[in-house]
């Protein structure tokens, strides 16, 4: 890859740069959390989304903003219990 003044960029500096690109030790909770926080915030930032969605649930457009800003704290739920091997 490279960057706009055409230097490569390795891949410690993509995944330092971006954080939802992941890395080896990454768990699936960890992954989905990452794709439904950037789902959410992309349907709240456009607004031609954010209007079909709410005249599709019959809610307010401020309301279902609202809910997904909610959302994107904890989109998977609870975070799983980590084994705790000693």
């Amino acid at each position: 890859m490279s960057n706009p003044g055409g230097a490569s960029i390795s891949s410690e500096q993509l995944k330092s740069r971006f954080i939802g690109t992941g890395h080896a030790d990454m768990t699936k909770y960890e992954w989905a959390t990452n794709q439904h926080r950037d789902t959410l915030s992309s349907h709240v930032g456009h607004y031609d989304l954010l209007s079909y969605f709410a005249v599709a649930q019959n809610d307010s457009i401020g309301r279902v903003r609202s809910q997904m800003l909610e959302k994107i704290i904890q989109p998977c739920g609870p975070p799983p219990q980590k084994d705790q091997e000693n």
